[in-house]
């Protein structure tokens, strides 16, 4: 099967079909190209997406992925960030391999078959020329042999007239033996050239044609040959990516595996438990006779020295702590605005931190001393009392070091000592507001009480006993307001969006009805509907003589 011995006349279809093949390898390379280009876009499309969602350095985000399905989906961003790679490396590899090779075989291509068809239509022209040649010939020769015969018509007529001289008929007879003459000659030279032209035409149908057609035949074999390697080349690329992107998935799923639902309730816990003791329950005290009225007012007398024990108590304990908890100004060194599940963790954490700063230092000193008493060995290498100093300032870093430790493992110690129960301490941070709730609670008893002794009973008495839990501020709902013991200046605009909290601007003038018991927040007043608490680093507080002795908070 050859293209020169069946195609032989097809010159001008070869080269349509040869064109059309090269504008088809043209279309693959822009084929690959563009999903070059999709992988290119897709991979920089997921490593955005994973660095979206990554958590942002020294952010709340940070501490959410201590719990288990919070690091798993780190673990997914991750392989996220690796599975683009890949599609990066198909990208490149088709680049390299595949259309950077094509675009280049396309020009050698070009090239080559210019050359085949110029060879080609070169051996069209010279058959084309040896044709007009044969033509030019045979039609001398017959044009010779139609003026031979004229010639000798004549002559034979001349010959026949008697009226002709002789003279003449001799020049006609010379004329007819000229002209057969040229025709020998005309036939001889088309004979020739007929010879030449056979030959030429045979070499053209049967050598030179068949050759150059032949060669066309083999580049375009190379050509379908090269698309298909290619092919396989464009599936081999994403073929060499798949264990990787596999390894990328199986990651991916024992991430998920990972998850441990129990130890994600567990951090939960640790990261909010107070530890405080859930409230017990309340005495019921019994107004309905009357011979019981002198023990109820002195188990409420006893609840305004200090030893509450109401359903406001629980409350307070309650909802105090998550507003405090947010308190946005510096807290205590001891974390004693905490409650003492936080405290210890925190405590324990200080303690860790200080015992790690310890250790660096001692394996700084550890090393100078070395490296001293190589100088003191080999002076050549160093002068000894060069590193007197630094050791002596590592030594004063270790002595602070330790007394900072010491005293946040005096003050860890009295926590994990005090947490199975309750003091006195732990409960006023825990319930500030038990004296205040209390004494509202002998206020409505008071507020019942007729002018000769006796109780009035009221339609709405149990209802006056109730506070509703879920609103924090029916705890300042007193029917007697607490007194002022001050006023105080707004350094600062405040935001009060937690329950019990009140919002002030900078520079606002308001009254102190309670002051800071030490947990960080100071109650104040703005109107008679207005109160509630607010950090007392924002405020400048004023105490009335006669309250606290002139007392100034900044």
């Amino acid at each position: 099967m050859s293209w020169g011995a069946e195609l032989w006349d097809q010159f001008d279809n070869l080269e349509k079909h040869t064109q059309w093949g090269i504008d088809v390898l043209e279309k693959y390379i822009k084929f690959v190209k563009e999903r070059t280009e999709i992988e290119i876009n897709y991979a920089k499309q997921l490593r955005n997406l994973s660095k979206k969602y990554q958590p942002k350095k020294n952010s709340k985000e940070e501490d959410e992925y201590k719990y288990s399905s919070c690091k798993a989906f780190l673990a997914t961003l991750n392989e996220m960030n690796d599975y683009a790679g890949q599609h990066e490396v198909i990208s490149e590899n088709m680049t390299s391999q595949i259309t950077t090779e094509l675009a280049r075989y396309v020009q050698e291509l070009k090239q080559e078959r210019k050359s085949h068809f110029h060879d080609g239509r070169k051996a069209q022209q010279h058959i084309e020329t040896c044709w007009k040649q044969l033509e030019s010939s045979k039609r001398r020769f017959e044009r010779d042999c139609k003026e031979a015969d004229r010639a000798q018509q004549y002559f034979e007529k001349m010959d026949a007239d008697i009226n002709v001289t002789k003279a003449d008929v001799e020049k006609a007879r010379q004329q007819a033996q000229l002209r057969q003459q040229m025709a020998e000659d005309s036939r001889a030279e088309y004979s020739s050239t007929l010879q030449k032209f056979n030959h030429e035409q045979h070499e053209h149908y049967h050598t030179h044609i068949p050759n150059i057609f032949q060669k066309i035949q083999e580049m375009e074999e190379r050509r379908i040959v090269r698309v298909g390697d290619s092919m396989k080349t464009f599936a081999e690329v994403d073929r060499q990516v798949i264990p990787i992107i596999g390894k990328c998935l199986d990651e991916i799923t024992r991430a998920a595996e990972s998850i441990n639902q129990k130890n994600d309730s567990q951090l939960v816990i640790e990261a909010f438990k107070s530890g405080f003791e859930p409230p017990g329950d309340v005495d019921f005290e019994d107004f309905t006779q009357p011979i019981k009225r002198t023990v109820s007012e002195s188990s409420l007398s006893n609840s305004k020295d200090g030893k509450p024990e109401s359903r406001f108590t629980s409350k307070s304990k309650g909802k105090l702590w998550p507003f405090i908890k947010k308190n946005k100004g510096a807290g205590p060194e001891d974390f004693s605005n905490l409650p003492p599940e936080q405290r210890r963790k925190k405590l324990q954490q200080k303690v860790d931190e200080l015992n790690k700063d310890i250790q660096k230092e001692m394996d700084q000193r550890d090393a100078l001393t070395k490296m001293k008493d190589v100088y003191i060995k080999n002076p050549q290498m160093g002068d000894a009392a060069s590193v007197d100093h630094k050791l002596a300032e590592l030594g004063q870093n270790l002595e602070k070091l330790r007394l900072e430790a010491q005293k946040f493992e005096g003050w860890l110690a009295e926590v994990e000592g005090r947490l199975p129960a309750r003091t006195e301490q732990t409960r006023r941070q825990s319930g500030m507001y038990e004296p205040q709730n209390t004494l509202t609670v002998n206020n409505c008893a008071q507020d019942r009480e007729s002018p000769d002794g006796s109780y009035t009973e009221e339609p709405n008495q149990e209802s006056e006993m109730k506070v509703p839990a879920t609103d924090f501020d029916d705890e300042f709902d007193d029917e007697e307001p607490l007194p002022t013991i001050g006023t105080c200046k707004a350094l600062y605009t405040f935001e009060g969006q937690n329950e019990g909290t009140i919002s002030v601007t900078e520079g606002e003038m308001l009254y102190v009805i309670e002051e800071d018991k030490g947990d960080g927040w100071t109650r104040i007043r703005r109107n008679e509907d207005e109160e509630g608490y607010v950090p007392t680093s924002y405020v400048e507080v004023f105490l009335e003589k006669n309250a606290k002795g002139a007392m100034t908070y900044i």
